[in-house]
């Protein structure tokens, strides 16, 4: 059983993982899913690899202090990769799936990685052609058959090549390891970037296990035992990095990989997890299916769904229940949430929220639902994670206290200002930038704050994203957006406004509620630009936006919307890896569709 003060024991990030690996053996850690099911990957294997591979790199010339590029989609190489790199000593860098070329080319120049670990052949092209562009990345492995040793002047090695020369050298990796200290940089990850280029963000590995005994104390509470962790986000995310790989192994956890976001719940279902973490938007989409498909089935099913809400609502904020409620509460208990509980696996304990603001109105949803969710708040400059919300008072209106170990106050103009073992040492080859925000040992968050009477951080909004409107008033567009994409027929939005006398949004509909609406109306359901284009659907959608707006103030509501051509994606640059929006690349793509919306003679829709 793991201990908060191992945490503090634990010198390095190999450390930690080759401890567990000797404790637990032969049983199963990382898990892959191949064509017939998932397959495991254990303790004892996992170190074996991770001993072969690092020896191969310092064969290849990997030394402490240098820079590896890992590219790789969620699978059991990227954690046994990235152990071997820190291994060594040296950083890893872990790079986006989705990024271009151009994308590969800031970061091999940024970072000065002169090795690359890459895993498919599809990855591998669009980056080989950034590092030939860039004369410095002159050695790739790749996991996948190549078929040739160089392409250019850049060597190419084979993952499975290297771990078998590797079990033949004779480098004691125990040694290299005993020398990493705490304060030694572990990784260079690099800000996914909602506006400006990414920053390779130094966090060492004293930071990011100061995170995991941050993790460890919140759910510790939850009875650790054999939990099963089912990671969705990207790896090269640290949010992901983190909590959905460092942590598990340091608890002792298994590590399922999902195939992807449309197999995402038959993964749930097949691996059953207990602990997840995911993003609000992933919330969002789950929501939106439950409800699409009660509204689907209607009659007594929709009416159970609804007084489900109703009464989880009524019970988890403090109402009372009346006699014929508690009977109506037990009936629910029966007939809905133990099915919905089911269709997540059945076991599981939390599903944690982080990566960017969880509305209110998501999160009691998915508690009437009888499914406990746990709002938290990081960034990548801290490793990531700052604060959670606990098992036993989960307040959904805040992302709960600052984690152990975590200092946090409030400055006068109500930006969160935080210190502690999980703060970056800083930005890479940026000293001016660093000096801009880390401030007196103080790290700078860019969001505005406060702490309740309980010690709980609410965030009220990001500093830059803060709307201020004609009038002078300042305006959260976060919490709206979170609103609009509550309905069923819109499935992503951003609100728009600054500068002026009233607020506009551009919206994306959901696409399954848009073929629903085509179908009742005798309209072809595959022609999503023709449908926006009609007057009738466009009232549909105007009736939620008015929906929304019932609850909002005169200052919020959304007098006016127009629709994307597409929807907000990682490929066409408006959404980051996290799923959160862009809204440069946003407003750079429909600012001139935004304007127009004021240029109306009045706000119609």
């Amino acid at each position: 059983m793991t201990h908060l003060q191992d945490y503090a024991n634990w010198q390095n990030l190999p450390t930690m993982f080759f401890d567990q690996a000797e404790k637990f053996g032969d049983q199963p850690v990382l898990w892959t899913r191949k064509d017939d099911g998932y397959v495991a990957t254990s303790w004892r294997d996992a170190a074996d690899q991770v001993r072969a591979l690092a020896r191969s790199l310092y064969k290849a010339g990997v030394r402490p202090g240098d820079r590896v590029i890992l590219l790789s989609e969620n699978r059991t190489e990227w954690g046994i990769a990235d152990l071997a790199i820190m291994s060594v000593g040296a950083l890893t860098v872990p790079a986006y799936i989705t990024n271009t070329e151009r994308d590969h080319l800031h970061v091999i120049q940024d970072s000065g990685a002169a090795v690359a670990i890459i895993s498919t052949k599809k990855l591998a092209q669009p980056f080989l052609h950034a590092a030939l562009d860039s004369g410095r990345c002159r050695h790739a492995i790749i996991m996948e058959e190549w078929g040739q040793s160089f392409v250019g002047d850049i060597t190419i090695s084979k993952w499975d090549d290297l771990i078998a020369q590797g079990r033949g050298l004779t480098d004691e990796v125990g040694d290299w390891i005993a020398g990493i200290k705490r304060t030694d940089l572990a990784c260079l990850i690099y800000t996914s970037g909602t506006g400006g280029a990414p920053k390779g963000v130094m966090l060492t590995h004293g930071a990011i296990l100061s995170n995991c005994a941050g993790a460890f104390d919140i759910i510790e509470t939850l009875k650790i035992d054999n939990e099963v962790f089912l990671s969705f986000l990207p790896l090269s995310h640290s949010y992901e990095h983190t909590a959905g790989l460092y942590f598990p192994m340091s608890i002792g956890a298994q590590v399922y990989y999902a195939e992807s976001l449309e197999k995402l719940a038959a993964n749930m279902a097949e691996v059953r997890p207990t602990i997840m973490t995911a993003v609000p938007r992933l919330y969002e989409m789950l929501y939106q299916r439950i409800s699409r498909a009660v509204e689907k089935d209607g009659g007594f099913k929709k009416k159970l769904f609804e007084m489900t809400l109703r009464l989880g609502r009524k019970t988890y904020e403090g109402e009372k229940l009346s006699l014929i409620e508690k009977l109506q509460n037990w009936l629910c208990e029966i007939l809905l949430r133990r099915k919905l509980r089911q269709r997540f696996g059945g076991r599981l304990k939390a599903m944690v929220s982080g990566g960017g603001p969880l509305n209110y109105e998501l999160g009691v949803l998915f508690v009437s639902c009888g499914l406990r969710v746990l709002q938290g708040y990081g960034q990548t400059e801290f490793s990531p994670v700052v604060s959670c919300n606990r098992a036993e008072n989960n307040k959904l209106r805040t992302v709960g206290p600052p984690m152990v170990g975590v200092e946090a106050k409030i400055a006068e103009d109500g930006e969160i200002l935080l210190r502690g073992e999980s703060m970056m040492a800083g930005y890479w080859q940026m000293p001016d930038v660093t000096a801009q925000t880390i401030i007196d040992g103080w790290l700078h968050t860019g969001d505005i704050g406060m702490l309740d009477n309980e010690g709980s951080l609410i965030i009220t909004d990001r500093k830059k994203d803060i709307i201020v409107n004609s009038g002078g008033d300042n305006i959260s567009p976060q919490r709206i957006e979170g609103l609009l994409t509550l309905e069923t027929e819109i499935s992503q939005a951003m609100v728009y406004g600054d500068n002026k006398p009233y607020l506009v949004a551009i919206l994306w509909p959901d696409e399954d509620a848009l073929r629903d609406f085509a179908r009742d109306k005798g309209l072809p359901i595959d022609d999503i630009k023709g449908l926006l284009q009609n007057e009738e659907y466009r009232k549909h959608v105007r009736k939620a936006v008015d929906h929304v707006n019932l609850r909002l103030s005169s200052l919020e509501k959304v007098r006016s919307f127009a629709f994307a051509d597409e929807a907000f994606s990682i490929d066409n640059e408006m959404l980051t890896p996290s799923m959160k929006i862009r809204r440069h690349k946003i407003r750079a793509v429909y600012g001139e569709r935004l304007e127009n919306l004021y240029n109306r003679k009045r706000a119609g829709g």
